[in-house]
């Protein structure tokens, strides 16, 4: 039997459907009709987080620095790379850090399909699962992008779904440890959702550097603002 032609104006309504929920990748539209999405919590409290890991090049000297401030992350692990340093993630549970879905790859979810998507985020899920031992909580999509798949998939899997409030566009091969900085502190607030990374997997070769370099500047500067830093679990 001849597959029938799916017409042009029902393939459009799909793909407007798929993308609806990208639009909360704008921060004026995310920060004022979805805080919850943003990452807005306790005011005294910030939340810091860190996307594109574990990195055996560059993730365990963030967790020198993190650990000689005593304080906890939420890392979003890319299961590709999870996979290739379980050890890495095994360190980050020992740490007292909290570990989250990034998805399987660095993939704009936005141009997957519903079955893919779960797919993706199953995989990752259960890889931390096996490899830590802890059942992640929360998801952040590549690129901030989300879509209507990526948002039903995080629901069946029981993942919530969070952004942030700012960061530091520390990815970038012009990026420095001032930059970040100077970029973080534009939004930077108690109740916010601090986002840095880890890896320069998906970035410009050693960017990451910036954002270590500006990391225990922006710890003293929530300290001197008397907010408590830690993972997203104590955000709430």
């Amino acid at each position: 039997m001849r597959a029938r032609a799916v017409p042009a104006t029902t393939l459009g309504a799909a793909l407007a459907a798929q993308a609806v929920p990208a639009v909360t990748v704008l921060p004026g539209v995310r920060l004022r009709f979805f805080p919850r999405l943003s990452g807005r919590g306790a005011p005294g409290h910030v939340a810091l987080t860190f996307d594109d890991g574990p990195d055996p090049a560059s993730t365990p000297y963030f967790l020198e620095t993190l650990a000689a401030y005593r304080t906890r992350a939420t890392f979003f692990l890319l299961g590709s790379m999870l996979a290739r340093a379980p050890e890495l993630g095994l360190d980050l549970t020992a740490a007292g850090h909290e570990v989250a879905v990034h998805g399987w790859s660095h993939q704009n979810l936005l141009l997957r399909g519903p079955h893919a998507t779960y797919r993706d985020l199953t995989r990752t899920r259960e890889l931390i699962r096996a490899v830590t031992g802890r059942s992640p909580r929360y998801f952040r999509p590549p690129y901030g992008v989300f879509s209507t798949a990526a948002l039903m998939a995080a629901r069946r899997l029981d993942l919530t779904p969070v952004l942030w409030t700012c960061w530091g566009r520390d990815w970038t091969r012009s990026a420095t440890h001032s930059s970040v900085l100077r970029t973080l502190r534009t939004g930077l607030s108690g109740g916010g959702t601090v986002l840095l990374h880890d890896s320069d997997c998906t970035s410009a070769p050693g960017a990451w550097r910036a954002s270590l370099g500006a990391l225990p500047h922006l710890l003293d500067e929530c300290l001197r603002q008397g907010w408590r830093v830690g993972p997203l679990a104590e955000h709430r």
